[in-house]
């Protein structure tokens, strides 16, 4: 009998199937990728798209090269040369659980739309900061525990971002995406370091355990601690117009024609 899925797998695949209602891309970039595990899952689902990758390091390079991703690119998206480069390329956009990462998910959000085709599809999922766990577990909610995730965007702040840049959302689901992780997360950074192995390892198994267990019956209430997000790009994004800098020199006023003085009646 053949093992199980690594979790991280299956919540790949799940993230996967959730496209499959939608007409199959042709093209797909997936964001915050790292070495490329997601699209390779994905191909499962969708044989004939062509997955890109891009990602801060160059691991996504590496992953090229093992023909996980097609293209590889390295940097931000909110980069104007990046954004540019890949401007309505896209019929996926994919940003699994990295906004938080970013420094501007508004910005983020913005420089995804633009990469997509006019009819194309965004799937986003992310920690949800208004979930019961994050409110239960205060600073020990493991998103909040995290350096470098200071910008975690609630579902109706997402909703509201992506509508106002031409976006429809056709799905919302807190269900499927729910990690089960809280307990044990939380209990890993409340255990004091200097307990010895034969006690914390047994801790920690027995809350994973519960984690799991309880995820069946959590994911269908508020406690479900993550949200996924499939919306269309309706309207093309309108190019904002660059702010000028505060020691710009304002433009010179356009010259006045002066008519000549009235010499008066000549003289005879």
């Amino acid at each position: 009998m053949p093992a199980p899925p690594a979790p991280s797998v299956r919540r790949f695949r799940s993230s996967a199937r959730a496209m499959l209602p939608f007409p199959e891309p042709e093209g797909w970039l997936d964001v915050g990728t790292g070495d490329a595990r997601f699209p390779q899952t994905a191909r499962e689902f969708f044989p004939y798209t062509a997955f890109d990758g891009l990602d801060l390091t160059t691991t996504v390079e590496w992953a090229r090269r093992e023909e996980r991703v097609e293209e590889a690119h390295v940097g931000r998206l909110t980069d104007p040369r990046v954004t540019a480069h890949l401007r309505a390329r896209y019929d996926v956009v994919s940003l699994l659980h990295h906004l938080p990462h970013t420094p501007n998910p508004r910005a983020e959000l913005r420089a995804a739309v633009a990469v997509l085709r006019l009819g194309g599809h965004l799937l986003v999922e992310a920690a949800d900061p208004r979930c019961a766990f994050a409110r239960l577990l205060g600073r020990h909610w493991i998103p909040y525990g995290r350096p470098r995730d200071p910008h975690l965007l609630s579902l109706d702040e997402l909703r509201a971002q992506l509508e106002s840049q031409g976006c429809t959302i056709l799905r919302a689901d807190r269900r499927a995406a729910h990690v089960p992780h809280d307990l044990s997360a939380a209990l890993s950074v409340l255990l004091p370091p200097t307990l010895p192995a034969w006690v914390t390892i047994p801790l920690l198994a027995a809350a994973r355990a519960t984690d799991h267990a309880l995820a069946p019956l959590l994911s269908r209430t508020r406690f479900s601690n993550t949200y996924r997000v499939i919306a269309r790009k309706d309207r093309p994004l309108r190019e904002r117009a660059p702010r000028p800098s505060a020691d710009a020199t304002p433009p010179a006023a356009p010259p006045q024609h002066i008519p000549d003085p009235d010499p008066g009646p000549s003289a005879p």
